[in-house]
């Protein structure tokens, strides 16, 4: 298949096209400047802090913004786009810093057996996040805490908190700028967010690369100790349970998969439930949603390189063998550890969940069983529309690279 998979950009909606066209007789950096002392001015004047806590996030973050200058050809609506999200980390970053010092407790409340959803992009996370969110037990962060986690939020205003209708309107944007995102993920400032959001503040996060075509950024993630990137997160916990208690926290992201120790240090109670699916399938899917992510920002050439090790086969076999190796050898113990395959959750999701519960000694009460059905009726699959993606023909080559995967853990072929 070679470096390019076969993925081809849909046309702007017209209002994005005529933004970035009249942004062509710009001077870009100049208008929408991206460097550092422009974005640490915004993001200080704006919440009227300067305290940014450890130095850690400082060579993550100019990394970035060398990328972005150097490699990802934003254009006008993309750079607009790409400030906002960098201030908006700066800001929670500062009150993160700020509500710490002001109630130093916050750091000794426990958190105790969180649950993380990992797996293959595409793999069936995000419906298991949400089918497990319906327990009243769960404590699932929403998209507006992971932006905005300060102030804690407060029990009695939880679901009318003005950060929700903020939220809302940044993340909605995406599917104004390429309504065929609305087809591939849901995103609204009340669900369930994936923990790279939650990460951004470290600099150091799989949401960040993902919006952007920056090699080198996404080069130096791989190579970063995310110990500091766990610690973080679990204060970002702490914070948001300090008002609103949560009794076990659900949690997920694909990228977790590839920090298994380190979040096994961070949360050495962990219950991880790994995802499994056809892989091709998977790389498939990933790309055109990668691609579309990208290009509400850039018009570059879709490079997959960039994305290898969600999208090309021997980096995703390697992935996939890595955990394999880990749970062989005991790094990740069997206790710690479920599977959920793909078409199991898609054939007999209660028997599925049913597995996980038992697994790890959960009760699964009718009420939320009952809640769970209701929910994937009120969501049937293509409710937005359907995401429509082709798989490579060329790609069945790579069947061989996923034998021990697929054999291991019975994952069937989809294509």
């Amino acid at each position: 298949m070679g470096n390019k998979p076969d993925w081809t950009p849909p046309p702007h909606p017209d209002w994005v096209e005529q933004i970035n066209r009249e942004g062509d007789c710009f001077d870009l950096p100049s208008v929408v400047p991206l460097d550092q002392a422009s974005l640490l001015s915004a993001a200080c004047s704006k919440t009227g802090l300067r305290d940014f806590g450890d130095e850690a996030w400082r060579e993550p973050f100019g990394v970035l913004l060398d990328s972005l200058e150097g490699e990802a050809e934003l254009t006008l609506m993309g750079r607009l786009m790409a400030r906002s999200d960098i201030i908006c980390w700066l800001s929670a970053r500062l009150q993160v810093v700020k509500i710490l010092k002001r109630h130093p407790d916050i750091l000794e409340q426990p958190v105790e057996a969180p649950m993380f959803i990992v797996g293959l992009p595409r793999s069936g996370t995000s419906i298991l996040f949400e089918l497990l969110s319906q327990d009243p037990d769960v404590g699932v962060p929403l998209i507006w805490e992971a932006m905005q986690p300060c102030p804690p939020p407060e029990a009695a205003t939880y679901r009318t908190d003005p950060r929700i209708d903020v939220a809302d309107r940044l993340v909605t944007q995406w599917g104004r700028v390429a309504p065929e995102f609305n087809t591939m993920h849901e995103m609204r400032g009340h669900i369930p967010a994936e923990c790279g959001l939650i990460m951004a503040g470290t600099f150091i996060s799989d949401h960040i690369a993902s919006l952007h075509q920056t090699p080198s950024y996404a080069a130096w993630c791989t190579q970063a100790d995310m110990e500091p990137v766990y610690r973080y997160h679990k204060t970002v916990l702490q914070i948001l349970q300090y008002r609103n208690p949560r009794k076990r926290w659900l949690l997920k992201a694909p990228e977790h998969q590839v920090h298994l120790q380190t979040l096994l240090k961070v949360y050495p109670d962990a219950r991880i439930v790994q995802t499994h699916r056809d892989p091709i399938k998977c790389m498939a899917s990933t790309t055109s949603l990668m691609g579309t992510l990208y290009y509400m920002r850039s018009d570059q050439v879709f490079n997959a390189a960039v994305f290898e090790n969600i999208i090309m086969g021997e980096a995703t076999a390697k992935r996939l063998e890595n955990v394999m190796d880990q749970r062989e050898q005991g790094i990740v113990l069997a206790k710690n550890i479920t599977d959920s395959r793909y078409q199991d959750l898609m054939d007999q999701p209660m028997a599925c969940i049913r597995g996980i519960y038992k697994h790890f000694g959960l009760a699964l009460e009718p009420e939320t069983e009952q809640r769970m059905l209701s929910y994937l009726e009120r969501k049937p699959k293509g409710k937005f529309g359907q995401h429509s993606y082709t798989v490579d023909e060329s790609r069945s080559s790579e069947r061989v690279l996923f034998k021990r995967y697929q054999a291991c853990y019975r994952v069937p072929d989809e294509v």
